[in-house]
């Protein structure tokens, strides 16, 4: 069996980069002929390895959505197992992986297949969340070497800018055969169930074909600031909507940026869409 053990030098403030030869030989050891590959953005790091049976991604969440994307331009399906090495790891803990590096590269080799669900807006793919509002794009905002440096207190920094510079989003969206209009500071599609490891859709599940949709209601900035502290605290607000659906048609009048797994997202309009049982994970 082929493995590709796929790693980001760049996540988690490099923490993978001095684990890399035991997660070599605990998968070697399992009988696996492992090929670890440095990943490079500007590159597919398929190409050359389309026959592999198993991916192992070594990263965050922008990591793992890179890779995905990366498949799906591939048209490939080998199994797929992730080691959180980020800074959130959202995706890889709604998936139940261990924190620890190596025990989570244990958990792979001892792990059960099963077929998980994966996001697709425009021509993208995403396996956590598609989000645009306040405090959504923190991530792409924050540059990898304030990540590197001070690690999850960079996404503080520039969450209090965002929060600073909150505003009414207007929305028009079409699901479960029904147009609803909304003035929001927040949009969430959830595939997994957290973001920043802030559990925002706790009973979301990766596997049930459905987006656990969350928006937020703007209304004064002080106001809009206690409806989501409440909603942190309580998983409840007036101000919070709740919806579950498998596709939705979204429209903005204006330019909002968007965010995919903490990447940037496709311009609007969008259409967004769960795709059943497309990912094959072992874990």
């Amino acid at each position: 069996m082929k493995a590709l053990l796929l790693y980001n030098t760049a996540s988690g403030r490099g923490r993978i980069n001095s684990r890399l030869n035991e997660i070599d030989a605990l998968f070697t050891k399992a009988g696996y002929e492992v090929t670890p590959h440095k990943i490079e953005f500007s590159k597919n790091p398929f190409e050359g390895y389309e026959d592999i049976n198993l991916v192992v991604i070594c990263g965050g969440d922008g990591t793992v959505n890179f890779v995905i994307n990366a498949l799906k331009e591939k048209d490939l399906d080998p199994e797929i197992g992730i080691i959180p090495a980020g800074t959130a790891n959202d995706f890889a803990y709604a998936l139940g992986m261990k924190s620890d590096i190596i025990g989570a590269a244990q958990q792979i080799i001892n792990g059960k297949v099963r077929r998980i669900d994966c996001g697709k807006v425009n021509d993208k793919y995403f396996v956590n969340v598609l989000s645009f509002g306040v405090l959504t794009t923190t991530s792409q905002q924050t540059s990898d070497r304030e990540k590197h440096i001070i690690g999850r207190l960079a996404y503080l920094r520039t969450g209090f800018v965002d929060l600073l510079n909150m505003h009414s989003i207007p929305l028009s969206i079409k699901c479960n055969g029904e147009e609803h209009k909304f003035e929001a500071v927040m949009f969430l599609a959830f595939n997994g169930n957290s973001a920043g490891q802030f559990k925002l859709a706790p009973k979301a599940s990766v596997d049930d074909g459905k987006f656990d949709i969350l928006i937020l209601d703007y209304d004064n900035k002080a106001k809009t600031f206690w409806n989501m502290v409440s909603y942190l605290i309580n998983h409840a607000s007036r101000a919070v909507h709740h919806f579950r659906t498998d596709k939705v048609e979204l429209n903005c009048q204006i330019d909002e940026r968007t965010d995919i797994d903490g990447q940037p997202g496709p311009k609007m309009p969008l259409s967004i869409e769960c795709i059943k049982g497309a990912l094959k994970i072992r874990a």
